[in-house]
């Protein structure tokens, strides 16, 4: 279990840096075009990585379905995922995007697998949804003055949640139907990333980029998308989709510090409050996570 822990950390950090990275791209692509760029290319690499046991899990009829699912949700994410904190900026985009995957995928598994959380674990979700919706109601600005849009930018960060806790659901079910972390992060991403590199050619000019935004990209790519989606999924073969979604609201803590060091984001006492609640429901959600049976890790 802490293996597993230390896992869904490190791609909770990973994806806390994507807000901070899209900032200085915004010169160069959309939000839209970001996301969409991000998750098509590194879907391809996990594709690539899941191989032979991806293209099993696409053609076994138990998870055909559910790879199907996954991939609804993994295209309808990251662009109204970087939508929303490209609008709402990258603090309360990050909080109410990543805060609503654990109900999302709570009410996931008490409808479908019929099986409900502990009530230790509502307890301690309930705690860190609290502090979420602290920092979601505090004020935010920038350098250069209060952002705009931010009503329709949390209206992007909440389609981000719910299709977050959907294809975490998704992954999940592949996964405990015998298949191994990575063939269903293959799976699911890889039969997302023709759809988002359909976007791309039909949305995105061609444009010339510096060769620091070009590292930006690759970045991406690579560390919060591939890397990252490695270890969750991985993280997701002992831990229920719910607990993994709650260790995963470190993202938007290490995204709002970022922020404000970075960006330049001013955030109010009550969004600080609400870090402090979250981190809190971390350390106590630690001994309180559901291991589901017969766990599939290679």
């Amino acid at each position: 279990m802490t293996r597993s822990v230390s896992l869904v950390t490190l791609a909770a950090l990973l994806w806390s840096t994507t807000g901070t990275a899209a900032f200085y791209l915004a010169g160069s692509l959309s939000p839209f075009a970001i996301g969409a760029i991000t998750f098509g290319a590194g879907g391809v690499v996990l594709a690539l990585l899941g191989g032979r046991r991806s293209l099993a899990v696409v053609r076994d009829k138990e998870t055909t379905w559910w790879v199907l699912i996954g991939a609804l949700g993994a295209v309808v994410y990251p662009v109204s995922f970087y939508s929303g904190m490209a609008q709402a900026g990258i603090a309360v985009g990050n909080v109410v995007a990543l805060g609503l995957g654990p109900l999302v995928g709570a009410l996931l598994e008490w409808m479908v697998d019929h099986r409900a959380p502990r009530k230790s674990w509502w307890v301690i979700a309930g705690f860190a949804l609290t502090g979420v919706v602290l920092m979601s109601a505090g004020k935010v600005e920038r350098v250069a003055g209060p952002l705009e849009q931010a009503s329709s930018g949390i209206v992007w960060a909440s389609i981000a949640g719910l299709a977050y806790g959907v294809y975490t659901f998704a992954l999940g079910r592949i996964m405990r139907a015998g298949h191994t972390s990575r063939a269903a992060a293959g799976a699911v991403f890889g039969s997302a990333a023709p759809f988002l590199g359909a976007l791309v050619v039909l949305t995105v000019p061609m444009v010339m980029m510096p060769a620091l935004h070009w590292s930006l990209l690759a970045y991406l790519v690579m560390g919060p998308m591939v890397l990252a989606y490695v270890s969750f999924s991985a993280a997701l073969a002992k831990l229920s989709a719910s607990s993994v979604a709650t260790f995963a609201l470190l993202e938007p803590v290490g995204a709002a510090l970022l922020a404000i060091l970075v960006v330049g984001e001013r955030l109010s006492a009550q969004t600080w409050w609400g870090m402090l609640v979250v981190v809190c429901a971390l350390l106590c959600l630690a001994g309180a996570v559901r291991v589901p049976r017969g766990s599939i890790t290679a």
